[in-house]
């Protein structure tokens, strides 16, 4: 999966908090989960799939706790292949 597809999936929540916006999206084609995270202030980004065997809803809600786990860095070249 790559950022490009990101435009393509369906947003199924999204929050904002001091300048940072989160969205949990949703990939109707395959299934696949991801957590966006977009700093205003910034301009970072961070996103990743979020494992099948893993809750979606604790990744969306914990996302840096998420990607320190699975050691990713941010940057929206993160998505898993």
């Amino acid at each position: 999966m790559t950022a490009s597809l990101i435009p393509t999936m369906r947003e199924l929540d999204s929050r904002t908090n001091d300048g940072l916006h989160f969205r949990l999206l949703w990939g109707p084609d395959d299934g696949r989960i991801a957590v966006t995270v977009d700093d205003g202030k910034t301009g970072e980004q961070l996103a990743f799939d979020v494992s099948d065997h893993e809750r979606a809803l604790e990744a969306f809600r914990h996302p840096f706790a998420y990607a320190a786990w699975h050691g990713l860095g941010a940057g929206v070249g993160q998505l898993a292949a």
